[in-house]
């Protein structure tokens, strides 16, 4: 399975969206990158993604965006298969 990174916060409803979403596609891990507790984290964040919201979601160093984008994968059937893609990373 690919690896999937989320740059998050604490109380982001659309990040736990999108955790629970990619749960239910079985993914185990999920490594969570918290930028309201490290202003580094953020503006990396936001240097690498363009974008100032949380959560931004790569999936193995694809960036997807937010939940909106990773729901719409899921509704056009290409998130299943995107999550069983391996870079080998």
């Amino acid at each position: 399975m690919s690896k999937i990174t989320m740059y998050v916060t604490g109380s982001c409803p659309y990040c736990k969206m999108a955790e629970n979403l990619l749960r239910t596609k079985g993914v185990q891990d999920i490594e969570k990158i918290r930028v309201d507790l490290n202003s580094e984290q953020r503006h990396k964040m936001m240097t690498k993604t363009g974008r100032r919201t949380v959560p931004q979601i790569y999936i193995d160093e694809k960036h997807i965006g937010g939940y909106d984008d990773l729901s719409l994968l899921d509704h056009k059937g290409e998130l299943s298969t995107l999550l069983l893609q391996s870079d080998g990373v």
